[in-house]
């Protein structure tokens, strides 16, 4: 055959094989498109103000700003996209069958991930519970939204928790957390999932308001939430924006802050015993370890006990105290529900089993 011949049929091959690549590559593009279509997607989230975020597709590798969004994501079963966290959780502190995992997490920052190591996570979404709330401290460290953007990071919140300064009404129900999950489970391709994990908090809250349908409201005990890590000079009450609100009335209790707009407020030891709650919460941070729990509420305890100006209210001299972690309380998320529970059993022993 003539050479030139022969570079006709190369050209030709060449063009064959060209065509048969581009064929395949476009029905693998087909396809997955395809999938992320039946999956859901594309999918519009907004943050606290508004903006919105659009995913095309599940996200493949995740960081999160807290244990409490880890423990998200593992009860949707995307837990192993996740990638870093700021906050670990503390020892015993996640359900026993997500132990073993969250265990395996990069921990990023033991408190607010550092700016630099979040932008070079190489995470393609962050998902976050804190940038809007005032009290966590580290918000200026944030980045900003086109570094979040220059990164190639999405940044989505769990909004029942960081928007709660923004809420316009009060928080008396599990709705803004329940929405959170329906959210993100959107977001990361397991809405099927988040649909059981709601339902399966319905079913519980519902039982507990079904139980107290006959208690009026003021018949129902008095509630105060003691952050004791927040400092004992000057006492900080959860208003009736956060979701501790929400968690304290659906429990059937009555939140002694109720009447407080916002999410967290500084307030004077003279305003709680003014109040003389019939229940105090020991809200403590997790310390990493069931001992160190045990130490730290028995302190918070002891305090009220010896301070002159607790030492004589009712819920005090009664010992109605409630140990129940901070994080359980002010950190919405699939256990919401348990806390409701728990508190409801407290204060409601013979009509909440």
């Amino acid at each position: 055959m003539r050479p030139r011949a022969w570079c006709g049929v190369l050209a030709a091959v060449a063009l064959s094989a060209t065509a048969c690549g581009g064929g395949e590559s476009k029905k693998s593009d087909d396809a997955g498109a395809a999938a992320n279509a039946k999956a859901g997607f594309p999918v519009s989230v907004s943050d606290c103000s508004g903006a919105k975020t659009t995913f095309d597709a599940a996200p493949k590798r995740i960081v999160t700003s807290n244990a409490a969004a880890l423990e998200l994501l593992m009860w949707l079963g995307a837990g192993d996209k996740v990638a870093g966290t700021g906050f670990p959780p503390g020892k015993g502190t996640v359900p026993q069958q997500f132990a073993d995992q969250a265990a395996k997490v990069p921990v990023l920052g033991k408190k607010v991930i550092p700016k630099e190591k979040l932008l070079g996570s190489g995470a393609d979404l962050y998902v976050d519970s804190f940038s809007s709330m005032k009290n966590m401290g580290g918000t200026g460290m944030a980045p900003t939204a086109e570094e979040f953007k220059g990164a190639g990071i999405k940044h989505v919140y769990l909004k029942s928790t960081a928007c709660a300064s923004m809420s316009k009404a009060a928080r008396t129900d599990l709705s803004g957390v329940e929405a959170d999950i329906e959210e993100l489970g959107k977001v990361t391709g397991t809405s099927a999932r988040a649909a059981e994990l709601v339902a399966g908090m319905r079913k519980k809250t519902d039982a507990v308001r079904d139980a107290l349908k006959g208690v009026p409201e003021a018949k129902r005990p008095s509630y105060f939430f003691f952050d004791y890590d927040a400092g004992t000079k000057q006492p900080m009450a959860v208003c009736n924006r956060q979701v501790a609100n929400a968690v304290i009335t659906q429990a059937g209790a009555r939140n002694v802050f109720g009447d407080c707009a916002g999410d967290f407020k500084p307030v004077d030891w003279e305003s709680v015993v003014a109040k003389n709650p019939d229940w105090i919460q020991l809200g403590v941070r997790n310390r990493g370890s069931d001992e160190a729990n045990r130490k730290a509420f028995d302190e918070a305890a002891d305090f009220l006990r010896s301070f002159p100006a607790t030492k004589d209210l009712k819920a005090v001299k009664e010992g109605h105290f409630l140990r129940i972690g901070s994080e359980r309380t002010t950190i919405g998320g699939v256990r919401s529900a348990d806390t409701v529970r728990e508190i409801a059993h407290t204060v409601h022993p013979d009509l909440v089993k």
